[in-house]
């Protein structure tokens, strides 16, 4: 099961399921919501933060790029 702190998981997991994404240009709101989408994802929506979404999104664009 996936956590908030799993941030590189996370952006791979985004990165096999919206492959046609730039994470460059998303918004925190769609992120987190994408991320509570997840399969197998089960961290708690009360602790995300804006320090986690955004190391999420660099994760993301790095995987990314």
């Amino acid at each position: 099961m996936t956590q908030w702190n799993d941030i590189h998981a996370i952006a791979r997991a985004l990165a096999d399921a919206r492959p046609e994404q730039d994470p460059a240009r998303i918004n925190f709101v769609d992120l987190r919501n994408w991320i509570l989408s997840l399969p197998g994802f089960n961290g708690d929506p009360a602790h995300c933060g804006e320090k986690i979404l955004e190391a999420v999104q660099q994760a993301w664009i790095d995987e990314w790029s």
